[in-house]
Order: structure tokens, then C-alpha cells, then sequence
């Protein structure tokens, strides 16, 4: 059997072109070849001869095909199989994937946190390769070190691309919530990368509101919205519900949580026609699980009052400020309560706002809070009732009292303030009298006392105002109290002023961006109005046919 010299070869074959047959050999380099002569044999192939024993052997070929070769490879194992470079291939990228899902899933199954390290590797051709490297502790107690991702990062690589392309990363491997620590070079492009990452709600402080569910309820609509096949779709899956609903599926914003609420709320609606959906399409995947339905739903059920009160806030081109203090209440009542919630999920999401209501709202704002005792429907008894509810009957007693006097304050310098005027005024107005002057006649006047009336009384105008009887607040439930106080600018002049100025304070220093529709709403409205034209026009083409 002839044997093949491929573990010598040092030449190759290259064809000049498709109708020339000559072949160009490279430089034989080797010294083996100082003991052979190449030569070709009658069918043209090449072979070389040994100067000293004249054996022949194949010139041509590849190494993995010389026989010596394949005997030590069946003396080493006598199953091997040889494969070819593609197949190699195919195999490594199995074998990555499949302890790619291994390592993903024990990342998702640690209690601790991950710390990460990150950065861009040069190579000798100046190409730029991120590493991402993983630390924890495993169930063990044991500290691990995982490479999760070494790829190239093609130019530009500013702060900002890096950090799209970490937190892709990062949600690839599932763990954008499980990040305890990032370290970075000094790298100047480093604190841009940081600032982006701050900015993006895996980083900052957001509801710990069971982040899947949520996940796979915003990925439904997105899906369903995704094209006009899938809405048409989705509208066959709503024909077949028992009832109709003319809300549509919203997509939410994540760094703003009402419209999650709004994505929630509307899509608990449709709940039936997702499910359907995922029953007749195949490549609808994310649909929610009865248990993640039910736990959205008691996050919507959570979040609906905290909605109607940021929409009470900003619903408006002039929200007074009488709004504040029980929308304001009315929350923290609704966190107290649900501290106490047996659902781990909304009991989570109730310490956390608890934590951000703290930091914002327990001292409540003075000034705001005199508007509520400026609406003649609460009054100060409503002030009493609420801290009464919060801390007690003591501690009411005492907040209102606190309340109460620096409302007196603040009056008092409305009195002293119009007094002044008042003597401005008079003063303005006398310098044009004729010479007869009636002051001298009236002199002492203001401070007689009429024997048959009796002495005038002592109550200031905010004293009479507290003790008249307070307006049912069910009668009257839109009252505008800016209105009421105008009517009555005559009976408290300096209390209606005092009224004015705090009832007009702004809630919060935006112009009402809710309030005002904005372009952003207006267009999402006019693709909304398109849509709908064109699931009309295709159930009228469908009635045709």
C-alpha cells in the first residue's frame, strides 16, 4: 500500500485559471526534500521518490489524511470518528450554548448578588473587544469568576455605546437585577458609561413589582402592535370574547410607572384574547401565566389610587393647591395599610414607596397644607380627622395646633400689610383736598363704643371663618374654591387675599405637562386613529368577501 507524504508537504497547487493548466509550486523549504524527487506519475499527480531506498509516496494531501496518522489515532481510540472542519465547528457552538444555558440558569438560582468587572481589550490588528466578567458566591460559599461575554466592539465606542451594549448583555444573561457592582478602568468614555447607566431603570430605584410579569405583559403588546397582521389577529381573538371593551392594549414608557399602571389596566381587560392568542400563533410566546395574571392584577389594584391622584395633581391647567393635602393623606393611608398586605409582592412594592413617600412627603408642607383649611367643605376639622387616623389622638391635637398658629401668623401679616395700605391710600387722597378738611370732625370716632350695641367684637375674619359651619363636601364635590373666595373677598377682604396667594401655589414647578396635551400624546392619538381605520377597512373588506 502506498503511503502519503503529507506530513512533509511544504508546497501547494495553484491554478492560474479556468483554461490554463499550468500549476505554480511554492518553494520547497523543508530539508526532507534533499532526500526525495518530486516527479508526477501517468494520471499527473504528484509523488516524490526516496534517493535511497526508491519508495514512492503521495506528494499531495493533507496531514490529517496520512495513514501513520490514522493508526495512532485508532490505537488511541478505537471508536474515533474523523470529522470535518464545519462539523468541529458546529459542535463547539453547541457545546457553548448548552453551558451557556447552564451557567444562566445557576446565576438565576444564587440568593447573593453579582459584582461585575468590564473592559476593552486591544488586539495586535487594533481591534477593540469588550470582556465582561462575573463574580459570586456560590451556594457554597465559594467565589466564582465567570467570562459572560469577550466580543468585538466595533468604532466608535463612546461611554454611551458601551453602555447599551453592557446592558444588553446583562439582560441576555438575565441578571440586569441582580447587580451589585460594576467596576470600570479610568477610562474618560467610563463616565459617560456610568452616567447612562444610572439613567436606566435596571439601575435606579424602581417597584419591586415581580419585574417578569410585567416583562411579559409589556412584550404581549408589543407583540400585538408589533404589525397589522398581528392586530388583525388580536381583533379576530377579541371577537370571540362574550363582551367588548373599547380601551385599547397601551404600551408603557418603563421610567414612568403610571403609564405601566395604564399598560396593566388595559391589558387585564384583553386577558382572555391574549390567552386565545397564544393558543392560535405560534410564534406568540410571552404570553403571562394564570399566576402572573392574578399578581398583575393586585399590582393594578394597588397602583389605580396613587394613578387618580397623580392625575387629580396634574390633570388640569390650574390645580389649587386645597388638592395637596388629602391626596396626600390619602396615599400614605394607602401605604400604611398595605404594609400589612399578606401578598410578599405588594408589601414589597409598599416599603419601597414608603421609603420614597418619607424622603418627599412625611412633613408635609406647611404653606400647602393651610390650603386645606382654606376650603370651606374640610376646614380644620379635617386636618384633626387625618392626623388623628395617622398618629393618634394626641399627636392630632397637637400637629393641627402647630398648623392652626402658624396659619395665624401668616394672617396677622396679611392685616398689618393691608393696614399700611389702607393709610397710604388716605394719605394719597388727602393731598388734593380742598381746605375744608372732615378729619378734624370725625376725630376719636373709630374708637367709640355705641352704648345700645354693645362692645364690637374681638374675632378676626379668619377666627369667624373657622367657626361658621363647614360645607357639606358631598353637595358640594366640585367646588371651585377659588370662586368661593372670590364671593366672599368682601366679607374677608385680607382673608381672601391670604386665600388667593396659597391656593394658587403650584404642586410641583412643571407647567403641567399632564395637563397640557402634549405633541408626543397627539401623536401616539393620531397612529392610534389610524390603526382603528385600518382594522376597519380590513373587517369591511373581509364582510365583502
Amino acid at each position: 500500500m502506498e503511503e502519503e507524504l503529507g506530513e512533509f508537504e511544504d508546497f501547494e497547487v495553484v491554478d492560474e485559471s479556468a483554461s490554463n493548466a499550468t500549476r505554480r509550486f511554492r518553494c520547497t523549504t523543508s530539508s526532507v526534500w534533499t532526500e526525495f524527487d518530486k516527479y508526477k506519475d501517468g494520471s499527473g499527480k504528484e509523488r516524490a521518490k526516496c534517493k535511497r531506498c526508491d519508495h514512492n509516496y503521495l506528494a499531495g494531501g493533507s496531514g490529517t489524511q496520512h495513514a501513520s496518522n490514522r493508526r495512532l489515532h485508532a490505537y488511541l481510540n478505537r471508536d474515533v470518528k474523523f470529522i470535518s472542519r464545519n462539523t468541529a465547528k458546529s459542535i463547539v457552538g453547541k457545546m457553548y450554548q448548552r453551558e451557556k444555558e447552564s451557567l444562566k440558569h445557576a446565576l438565576e438560582l444564587i440568593p447573593s448578588k453579582i459584582c461585575l468587572t468590564s473592559d476593552l481589550w486591544s488586539s495586535i490588528t487594533s481591534d477593540e473587544y469588550m470582556v465582561l466578567t462575573a463574580h459570586y458566591v456560590d451556594e457554597n460559599w465559594v467565589l466564582q469568576k465567570k467570562i459572560l461575554s469577550f466580543s468585538n466592539v466595533p468604532p466608535p465606542r463612546s461611554g454611551a455605546i458601551l453602555a447599551d451594549r453592557l446592558i444588553s448583555l446583562l439582560k441576555e444573561w438575565g441578571i440586569e437585577k441582580k447587580i451589585f457592582t460594576i467596576t470600570l478602568d479610568n477610562a474618560s468614555y467610563n463616565d459617560t458609561l456610568v452616567a447612562n447607566l444610572k439613567k436606566h431603570p435596571s439601575f435606579g430605584p424602581c417597584l419591586p413589582c415581580n419585574d417578569k410579569v410585567v416583562h411579559n405583559i409589556r412584550e404581549s403588546v408589543k407583540y400585538v402592535r408589533g404589525s397589522d397582521a398581528r392586530k388583525l389577529r388580536f381583533v379576530e381573538c377579541l371577537q370571540e370574547l362574550p363582551f367588548t371593551t373599547s380601551k385599547k392594549v397601551c404600551q408603557d414608557m418603563p421610567t414612568r410607572w403610571n403609564s405601566t399602571y395604564t399598560m396593566l389596566e388595559t391589558s387585564l381587560k384583553h386577558r382572555s384574547a391574549f390567552l386565545h392568542l397564544s393558543m392560535i400563533d405560534p410564534y406568540y410566546n410571552t404570553c403571562p401565566s394564570e399566576e402572573e395574571w392574578n399578581i398583575a392584577e393586585k399590582i393594578a389594584r394597588f397602583l389605580e389610587p396613587f394613578f387618580h391622584i397623580t392625575t387629580l395633581f396634574s390633570g388640569s391647567y390650574y390645580p389649587t393647591a386645597n388638592l395637596y393635602f388629602h391626596s396626600v393623606w390619602r396615599i400614605q393611608v394607602r401605604i400604611l395599610k398595605e404594609l400589612e398586605s399578606e401578598d410578599q409582592v405588594i408589601q414589597a412594592m409598599a416599603k419601597v414607596m414608603k421609603e420614597k413617600f418619607g424622603k418627599y412627603w412625611d412633613c408635609y408642607s406647611v404653606v400647602l397644607s393651610f390650603a386645606i383649611i382654606l376650603d370651606p367643605r374640610y376646614k380644620l376639622q379635617f386636618v384633626e380627622f387625618c392626623y388623628e387616623r395617622l398618629y393618634g389622638n394626641e399627636a392630632a391635637v397637637s400637629r393641627a395646633k402647630i398648623l392652626r398658629d402658624k396659619l395665624y401668623v401668616i394672617f396677622k401679616g396679611y392685616l398689618q400689610h393691608s393696614t399700611g395700605n389702607s393709610r397710604t391710600m388716605a394719605q394719597m387722597s388727602s393731598c388734593g383736598t380742598p381746605v375744608c378738611d372732615i378729619r378734624d370732625d370725625l376725630e376719636g370716632f373709630d374708637i367709640v363704643t355705641s352704648r345700645l350695641v354693645g362692645p364690637s367684637t374681638s374675632k378676626s375674619q379668619l377666627d369667624i371663618y373657622l367657626e361658621e359651619s363647614r360645607l357639606n363636601h358631598r353637595e358640594h364635590e366640585n367646588l371651585n374654591v377659588l370662586g368661593f373666595w372670590k364671593e366672599q373677598c368682601h366679607r374677608f377682604p385680607e382673608l381672601s387675599l391670604m386665600a388667593r396667594d396659597i391656593l394658587k401655589a403650584l404642586l410641583c414647578s412643571r407647567d403641567w405637562l399632564f395637563g397640557v396635551p402634549d405633541a408626543q400624546d397627539e401623536d401616539e392619538r393620531l397612529v392610534e386613529d389610524l390603526e382603528n381605520l385600518c382594522i376597519s377597512q380590513s373587517d369591511a373588506h373581509m364582510d365583502d368577501e
